[in-house]
């Protein structure tokens, strides 16, 4: 088995005069150590602690036989504490030069294993954008209300979670009243109990937790839940309708004319639109899946984006995703007369379904769409036969 190799590093007790008499009493390490706070090289700690070597009438120090100074019972004290800390310190570093590769790194993990899991969420969820830190935000708040209910705190240890502490977390999403008596949603507690999942593979997988509990941790099965989307006629009342954020509007009939999410029309730059014979494709990372994609997009869509302007510069400069431009999204979508609960995200929707209405082929949707799973596409022909079903019952004659 193999050893770590490293140089024997002794440790003494120094004591240096300052003013007034007094000694400070610090560690000598040799050679020089890894300072923790800093992260260099330094062979001094001092300790905080002094001492006040005695002194005859003349002013002159006393000394024993070998010539080191003599201090009071308190002060003797002192220095024996500060022995003992020597001797710690010294025992520590002789132990890690007999450690194997494997047994140092098993005390690395178990020091990661006692950090804070809510601190763990909230660095993941800070790093999020838009939307999708809402939803992180989301799931975090109700993680510490989860936390404070069953550990009287508002933290908790990697080393502390369990397969059942997890379990009661979903539980916990499943039958929480967020008023008058009406329980979380199933899909939304779904939602945030996949956030949750992804923190404890995260946390796997850079060495916090030492099992992954993620692999035993079912999900909350989803409801199937219908997908509201514009029809073509509502989509041409809307174009004509003004809207108090015309950017806003721009965006969201670019959305369903491309598919894009709000996520990727907002960071979509002039230079990823580029141009050939008069053909037009969009060249981007998705946001979401970090995943690079080539879009067609049509004239009209491009038309939309208005005039082009610096490459490195925002299409749509200032749209943001707020609680104004959901208003101002509503108050649109009522003044064109539709009375529907329709987001920004239904615009998305809208393109998959008016694509499968005029026959586009599903593999094709999935691919504009960046699915990576064909049966999220096939969502949106389920939601298409839906509505022809309701359309079919809307002629009735009377016989």
């Amino acid at each position: 088995m193999k050893r770590k190799k490293s140089k024997t590093v002794k440790v003494a007790l120094r004591f240096r005069m300052l003013d007034k008499g007094k000694e400070t009493l610090y560690l000598d390490y040799y050679p020089a150590v890894i300072d923790p706070e800093t992260g260099k090289h330094s062979r001094r700690e001092y300790l905080g602690m002094y001492v006040f070597p005695l002194r005859k009438r003349n002013g002159e120090l006393q000394t024993n036989k070998d010539g080191s100074h003599k201090y009071n019972p308190t002060d003797n004290e002192t220095i024996r504490i500060a022995e003992i800390i020597r001797n710690n310190r010294q025992n520590e570093l002789d132990k890690s030069n007999i450690y194997t590769e494997t047994e140092a790194e098993l005390l690395k993990a178990k020091e990661r294993s006692k950090g804070d899991f809510i601190q763990y969420f909230k660095k993941l969820s800070d790093e999020k954008r838009e939307a999708n830190q809402d939803n992180w935000s989301a799931a975090l708040k109700h993680l510490k209300n989860y936390t404070l209910k069953t550990d009287k705190a508002d933290t908790i240890r990697f080393c502390d979670i369990t397969l059942q502490w997890c379990e009661g977390f979903k539980n916990y999403l499943l039958t929480l009243e967020t008023r008058e008596n009406i329980t979380l949603a199933t899909n939304t507690a779904a939602a945030y109990f996949i956030k949750f999942k992804i923190a404890l593979k995260s946390a796997h997988r850079y060495g916090y937790l030492p099992k992954n509990i993620n692999q035993d941790l079912k999900s909350i099965k989803e409801v199937e839940t219908r997908r509201e989307f514009l029809t073509l006629d509502e989509l041409n009342t809307l174009a004509i309708t003004p809207c108090t954020n015309d950017l806003l509007k721009r965006a969201a009939l670019f959305s369903a004319l491309t598919g894009l999410r709000h996520s990727d029309i907002i960071k979509m730059k002039w230079n990823e639109i580029q141009e050939n014979n008069g053909l037009f494709t969009l060249k981007y990372i998705i946001q979401k899946t970090n995943k690079y994609q080539e879009l067609p997009i049509s004239a009209q869509a491009v038309q939309l984006c208005g005039e082009r302007s610096n490459p490195d510069k925002p299409v749509f400069e200032g749209l943001q995703y707020s609680a104004y431009a959901n208003k101002a999204l509503a108050q649109w979508i009522g003044a064109a007369g539709i009375v529907r609960n329709i987001t920004f995200h239904c615009f998305r929707h809208t393109f998959a379904t008016l694509q499968l209405a005029s026959g586009t082929q599903i593999t094709t949707i999935q691919k504009m769409l960046g699915h990576k799973d064909i049966a999220t596409t096939m969502v949106y022909a389920k939601t298409l036969e839906e509505a022809k079903r309701e359309a079919s019952e809307k002629i009735k004659l009377n016989f």
